[in-house]
């Protein structure tokens, strides 16, 4: 058998199902992985092996008894901690959850992976709340890049993308509220999907920002990432939010043609301040599908801005009971977000909520004219574990909230958007986004995989 690191979901699945080796044989290398190389690059709070090894005999028993133990037979995979997994606490990156009870169940996203056949085999670290880029958490100490232990793996799902990077799980569950899946996959250098808001179920999961908040899976290939998606869909009366979803509609597959598409590079914001190394996978990209021009997203620096004072809002008020009475058992940087989200007057909230209903509206005009857009997922490599601030177009900014420069302008109306990895020799990862219309999640999936099998985009394993 071949070692994990280099496996892909979809090759375990296949070899499970057909007898080649065992789900407990692939848990035993994933474990293996993991006691390898997660000492050094803290990917995981818990290790959740009774579980997994539970999980893994259920698909073998299925298995021998000549039943389908379902499309991700034997797969492990992992999920970023501020999932319910049955048994243990459920910590969102926190001090205080740690005084919670135990979930009682497992997330939907999670139990829908396990049904299919997905070994559970742990929660992963993240920033405290989801309130950052970087995960380096306060409490649990900062999960590491695997293309570079000296640099950051993004955040706040930075132990989801890491893991999935470092051949630890095949694939791992992530949040995304203003690019919480797609900066840690650019800078980790593996495929992230954020869905249309609402298509993923998000019961079972501490919330941050309830109108903002996506739920999506990381992987090695598009392939994977497309068999993982496929395996989290599905309607879900526990969440309010999906009564005003459609069904996703039946894939045509991820090699159905994707001739006669109409591609636009964004440019202004969403140049402004990018590395050449950003730009250059952008142009990479835009290259391989044909893009001839570039075109403007209208007020983008104003959607970022709206999109920090919901956030800010919102998160200070649900968290306002914790702020006080246990304001010292905060990470101090998330403290200060969230209290002067707390703080904030009505007035500027009111105004970022009308101006997203415009910004909704406009962008909707935009697809009018082109299929799929294009743009940098973050503005440059992976920074250093513990950099206060970087160089962008010449002016020095904060790191933390500045990865996420081209991410939050789109998670602000909620589009779905698939983070593709570009890594050339001797340089760190970044990524592209591929932007379409809501509820085209199948056809960005399909343009991932023609730029993975062009040789334009891959995820290697560190």
């Amino acid at each position: 058998m071949n070692d994990l690191a280099t496996m892909s979901a979809a090759k375990i699945a296949v070899g499970v199902r057909n007898g080649t080796f065992r789900a407990e044989a692939v848990l035993g290398a994933a474990l293996a992985q993991i006691h390898a190389l997660d000492g050094m690059l803290n990917c995981f709070t818990t290790v959740t092996v009774e579980t997994a090894i539970a999980d893994a005999r259920r698909v073998d028993t299925a298995v021998q008894a000549g039943r389908d133990p379902g499309p991700l037979a034997g797969v492990p995979f992992a999920a970023k901690n501020m999932f319910d997994i049955a048994g243990i606490v459920t910590i969102a990156g926190s001090r205080i959850h740690r005084d919670h009870p135990p979930a009682r169940r497992d997330a939907t996203l999670v139990a829908r992976l396990r049904e299919a056949g997905g070994v559970l085999v742990g929660a992963l670290n993240m920033d405290e709340y989801a309130y950052g880029f970087t995960t380096e958490n306060a409490h649990d100490g900062a999960t590491r890049n695997p293309h570079d232990p000296e640099r950051s793996a993004g955040g706040s799902s930075g132990g989801s993308a890491a893991a999935v990077a470092a051949g630890m799980v095949p694939i791992s569950l992530g949040s995304d509220t203003n690019g919480s899946i797609r900066v840690p996959a650019a800078l980790c250098g593996v495929f992230g999907l954020k869905p249309t808001y609402g298509r993923l179920s998000r019961a079972g999961a501490v919330p941050f920002v309830g109108s903002l908040d996506h739920f999506g899976p990381f992987a090695r290939s598009a392939a994977d990432l497309a068999l993982a998606y496929d395996a989290l869909q599905g309607r879900d009366e526990l969440d309010p939010v999906q009564a005003n979803v459609p069904a996703a509609p039946a894939s045509p597959g991820l090699d159905a043609p994707i001739d006669g598409l109409r591609v636009g590079v964004l440019a202004g914001w969403f140049r402004a301040g990018a590395t050449d190394q950003a730009l250059a996978a952008l142009d990479a990209v835009a290259t391989a599908l044909g893009a001839t021009g570039r075109v403007e997203l209208p007020e983008a620096e104003r959607a970022r801005a709206a999109a920090f004072c919901i956030t800010a809002a919102e998160g200070g008020a649900l968290h306002l009971p914790d702020l006080r009475t246990r304001a010292g058992d905060f990470d101090p940087a998330t403290r200060s977000r969230f209290l002067a989200g707390a703080l904030l007057p009505a007035a500027p909230l009111i105004a970022a909520q009308r101006f997203r209903r415009w910004f909704r509206d406009e962008v909707r005009r935009l697809f009018a004219r082109f299929d799929i857009l294009l743009a940098p997922a973050t503005p440059c490599p992976a920074p250093l574990i513990g950099q206060a601030t970087m160089m962008l177009g010449g002016v020095e900014v904060p790191v933390r909230p500045n990865l996420g420069l081209y991410t939050q302008p789109l998670s602000f109306i909620g589009l779905p958007v698939v983070a593709v990895p570009i890594r050339r020799l001797g340089e760190l990862p970044v990524g592209v986004q591929l932007i379409g219309p809501a509820w085209e999640e199948a056809r960005l999936l399909r343009i991932a995989a023609f730029l993975e099998r062009a040789g334009v985009v891959a995820a290697p394993v560190a």
